[in-house]
């Protein structure tokens, strides 16, 4: 009796061991399985910081560049502000300028016809001098 329920318990202890040693190796295939996902993980997380650093790259960069061109069109404008405003200040210098050189040449018409009139006045009488003169000896 001892021996049969030794041999059956060698036997159930065979199996239990048989069991343990496939959920044992079950357990390490899904461990390596585990791990061979968290390496690939862990690798795509490595390009995925890659891609990400490149992007910040790329967007600094890009940033840089239109903070540069943004600097340039405002140093441009500002240029261009003052030449506008000294084109401005010219321009009023030439308008002022030409209405006095407008009232200068009214005034001097102003006098040439009075002096155009004059001259008719002194050339009439100067005829009906000499038609006078002409007449009486």
């Amino acid at each position: 009796l001892i021996s049969s329920a030794t041999k059956s318990l060698r036997m159930e202890t065979e199996i239990l061991e048989k069991k343990l040693q496939d959920a044992q190796m079950k357990l390490a295939e899904k461990d390596g399985d585990k791990e061979k996902e968290i390496q690939s993980l862990k690798r795509l997380i490595s390009e995925l910081e890659f891609q990400l650093t490149m992007e910040k790259n790329n967007n600094e960069s890009f940033l840089d560049k239109l903070r540069k061109e943004i600097k340039h069109k405002s140093d441009e404008l500002e240029k261009l502000t003052q030449e506008r405003t000294q084109l401005i200040h010219s321009l009023n210098q030439v308008q002022e300028e030409n209405s006095l050189l407008q009232d200068t040449v009214r005034r001097e018409c102003e006098e040439r016809q009075g002096l155009t009139a004059a001259l008719s006045r002194a050339r009439e009488q100067v005829l009906e001098l000499r038609r006078l003169s002409g007449t009486f000896p």
